[in-house]
């Protein structure tokens, strides 16, 4: 700590979480600061603003019992850090990097800004390889490679948290360096209810050992919600490049980091923008998804899964937009597909992974994998076509081949994207092939004679000896 002003006029006002002060000491914009009211408790805070006459402390903890004659502040002569170790997995935190799991801190053996900047574009690799997530229409049609940045735009209602968690405790790496995996999981602005279950499954299913939980609950304050993402993004920093793991990030929600960012805005007075968001929130939402990727000559890649909530249903709205520019594709959830009771409701047609070719094929998955997304791709874009006709015409108003593409497209649905448990690769890329042999081999014009007569013969065999049986 570098020096204390005491109670005795230094605080000129409290209002809400800011603390305003006289400048009678030399501090900087974003510099930590400890805050101690007369009940002797010590509450977290970063200097939001300051000029000559007066400096304003943002507090991360509730200023409930704070007077403006009984204040004690702290200055660290340092910003915002967090000390790290060995030890950061298997063990849960709160908000701002503090043990939530009843555990000791974790040995320091660095001690890292959470406000660092992304990663230098001159030693920025392209992300490659693959990550199996466990959702078939993920890992095959839209799949999430190492390094990359892939939001989720979920909507309110839609089971986004339990996808999250069943991706958190099934996500691997395919081949030899599955045991250098690990997961940051991140809640933002989340429920007491939604916090414990996020913990009881992690714990019950395992995953817990290779994973580092930030749990920032939606009482706590929302000054506090905007240093979440970047505390566990330090933290998966340090095992990706420090400890040489490949790291998947999984930040929810986003949108509640995004209303954070709002209210503080307008708590300091600034003039907003769209819809009432600060003109800068392009460029802070690009601080936290720009600091995924890998750097050459390191042995570790950090991959980022965030999942945001598109208010109204509406993908143009700012949150989602300004994502979907930074970011490298999008996997959407569709309402509809929810209602009819698919799990996990996602709508392949409006989804894209950018990065897609750099992590599937031969090395990587399977040779055929692009060959199979592509056809699978095509053909239910087709059968969405076909719906459209058949709402106008009626079934019977179809071609025989018409009416195959609308029953492919039923059991695409309600067998592939559906799914009751979470896949592995293997099984999505098979169950992929059969659902395409309903079609006639003549329709698959995205699959050579050769993947034909390996991958569709076989299951067209197959039917017609449970045929013969039956």
């Amino acid at each position: 700590m570098r020096f204390e002003l005491g109670a005795g006029g230094a605080v000129t006002a409290i209002e809400g979480p800011l603390v305003f002060l006289r400048r009678v000491v030399k501090a900087g914009l974003g510099e930590a600061v400890e805050v101690e009211g007369g009940d002797g408790r010590a509450r977290l805070g970063r200097i939001v603003a300051l000029d000559e006459e007066g400096i304003v402390v943002e507090l991360l903890e509730s200023t409930a019992g704070l007077g403006i004659d009984d204040v004690t502040v702290r200055f660290r002569g340092e910003p915002m850090t967090m000390a790290l170790g060995p030890g950061l997995l298997g063990r849960v935190f709160d908000g701002v990097g503090r043990a939530r799991d009843g555990g000791p801190p974790v040995p320091e053996m660095v001690r890292r800004r959470v406000d660092t900047g992304t990663i230098n574009p001159a030693t920025r690799g392209l992300p490659k390889d693959f990550i199996e997530t466990g959702v078939s229409s993920i890992d095959i049609l839209n799949s999430l490679v190492r390094g990359q940045k892939l939001p989720i735009f979920s909507a309110g209602g839609l089971p986004h948290d339990r996808l999250a968690a069943g991706i958190a405790q099934t996500a691997r790496l395919r081949g030899e360096d599955e045991a250098g995996f690990a997961v940051v999981f991140a809640g933002i602005g989340v429920s007491h209810d939604s916090a414990e279950s996020f913990r009881a499954a992690m714990e019950q299913s395992g995953a817990l050992e290779h994973t580092a939980m930030f749990l920032n609950l939606a009482s706590e304050p929302s000054a506090q919600r905007l240093l979440t993402p970047r505390y566990a993004l330090t933290a998966a920093e340090y095992l990706a490049f420090d400890e040489g793991r490949h790291v998947l990030v999984i930040l929810t929600d986003m949108t509640n980091y995004c209303e954070a960012l709002r209210e503080v805005s307008a708590s300091h007075g600034e003039i907003p923008s769209r819809k009432g968001y600060p003109g800068y929130m392009y460029s802070d939402l690009a601080t936290i998804f720009e600091r995924a990727g890998w750097i050459k000559g390191r042995a570790g890649t950090l991959t980022q899964l965030p999942i945001l909530t598109m208010p109204a249903d509406d993908i143009s709205h700012p949150i989602p937009d300004l994502t979907g520019y930074i970011t490298e594709g999008q996997v959407v959830l569709d309402r509809a597909l929810e209602h009819r009771g698919i799990y996990p409701p996602v709508n392949v047609l409006p989804s894209l992974s950018r990065l897609m070719d750099q992590g599937i094929g031969e090395g990587y998955t399977h040779p055929d994998h692009p060959a199979l997304a592509q056809q699978l791709f095509a053909a239910y874009a087709r059968a969405a076509r076909v719906r459209v006709l058949s709402s106008v015409v009626g079934r019977d108003g179809l071609t025989e081949t018409d009416r195959l593409y609308l029953d492919f497209g039923d059991r695409f649905e309600a067998e592939f994207v559906n799914q009751g448990a979470m896949r592995g690769f293997d099984e999505s890329f098979a169950l992929g092939w059969e659902i395409l042999a309903m079609l006639p081999p003549g329709e698959l014009a995205r699959l050579s004679d050769a993947q034909i007569e390996a991958h569709i013969a076989p299951v067209l065999a197959r039917a017609e000896a449970e045929a013969g049986d039956g």
